[in-house]
């Protein structure tokens, strides 16, 4: 059974469910997910849409339908006995699910791991309780655990088999009906609801100012595919510099972008991995914002900027993440030729801090060998 809580994490565990199919056909997967999950194999009686939810409050305000979800999940669990359980970060749902599981003698094995790095360290309590195999995609987070002697495996992050490039930027834009020598600039607002109402109108406003400064900039937002284009498209309506919505879009699309304003998650290190200057914005509740500002232990949260260890690309946060400075650290990226060529110099060491391809199919190997 896999057991993924968002967009993200449906993503991971359809690679790594199909790399099982490959090397076992004869498994049968079950579990929480979404569409990517469904095409890979995994029968899902349950969809991540129940709980693609994030931040304090936001959970407690859908706590009926999370508790609806967890207890069909160990009903399910209780009919079929699973041989084992794949459970993919979604951290605060996930461990607690994990406790049930061992009450139940059933094998745990966590994919992508909790930024127990970044905050709740005591949470490494319960995951060497209730854990059986910790997976991780980064090879400071081997460290960590192994520095707590807890066993894990480190398999390198998926995304270095996955971004792949197959057209030219020119011919791209060209089909997009945009301009292939002119400047682009990529809004990426996130993948959940509350991420585009909070983060889409400040980027679509700093948008404007730039275009103010520079109509010959052209504008394009990569839309995640959980998102309602409805949504879109009612925000885009509120400023009058021309935007380009990309529904379906592969890494040709975001490869195509000069520069880019992301909200933080996994797409920053797509946009790294691409050697794309950009800024990092989140906005979040206050009550939310106020308890992880005195939790959090680490001085960055875009992932670009973890991995390296240092700040790359600027961040702004909450309040600071408003079109104004967005614009201004946007003007930068667009027009500062060595800020760019000092960010993408920096980028370009990703390769090799994210591991060697093959990540899937050595998470299969893994959960095979603890199934077996």
């Amino acid at each position: 059974m896999i057991i993924a809580g968002e967009v993200s994490g449906d993503m991971r565990a359809a690679e790594v469910a199909r790399a099982i199919k490959e090397l076992s056909p004869s498994v049968r997967m079950t579990g929480v997910g979404g569409q990517c999950m469904k095409d890979a194999g995994v029968q899902c009686f349950a969809n991540i849409t129940e709980l693609a939810v994030i931040g304090f409050v936001e959970v407690i305000k859908n706590y009926g339908r999370i508790k609806k979800v967890f207890d069909q999940i160990l009903s399910q669990v209780d009919r079929n006995r699973p041989d084992a359980v794949m459970l993919v970060d979604y951290p605060g749902f996930n461990l607690r699910l994990a406790r049930k599981l061992k009450e139940r003698r059933i094998k745990v094995i966590y994919y992508v791991s909790p930024q127990v790095w970044a905050w709740k360290e005591n949470r490494i309590h319960t995951i060497k309780q209730v854990v059986d195999k910790m997976i991780v995609l980064f090879s400071f987070e081997k460290e960590f655990y192994q520095k707590r002697n807890i066993t894990v495996d480190y398999v390198g992050h998926p995304l270095v088999d996955q971004i792949n490039v197959t057209e030219k930027p020119e011919i791209v834009l060209t089909k997009l009906g945009l301009k292939p020598h002119q400047p682009v600039v990529g809004l990426l607002p996130g993948s959940r609801e509350k991420e585009i109402t909070r983060h889409l109108p400040v980027m679509l406003q700093a948008s404007q100012l730039l275009y103010n400064k520079n109509p010959k900039r052209q504008f394009v937002i990569l839309k995640s595919p959980t998102i309602d284009e409805r949504l879109i498209k009612d925000a885009v309506a509120a400023v009058s510099c021309p935007i380009t919505i990309i529904e379906q879009h592969s890494y040709n699309e975001l490869n195509t972008v000069s520069a880019c304003m992301v909200a933080s998650g996994t797409a920053t290190l797509e946009a790294a991995i691409l050697k794309k200057p950009m800024v990092i914005i989140y906005k979040t509740s206050w009550l939310t914002y106020l308890l992880a500002k005195a939790f959090v232990k680490i001085s960055h949260i875009g992932l670009a900027n973890i991995v390296a260890g240092k700040t790359v690309v600027p961040e702004l946060i909450q309040d600071k993440a408003n079109a104004v400075n967005i614009a201004a650290e946007m003007e930068k990226l667009l027009t500062e030729n060595l800020l760019i060529s000092k960010i993408q110099k920096e980028f370009s060491r990703y390769s090799t801090w994210l591991g060697l391809p093959g990540s899937c199919h050595r998470t299969a190997k893994i959960i095979l060998k603890e199934l077996s």
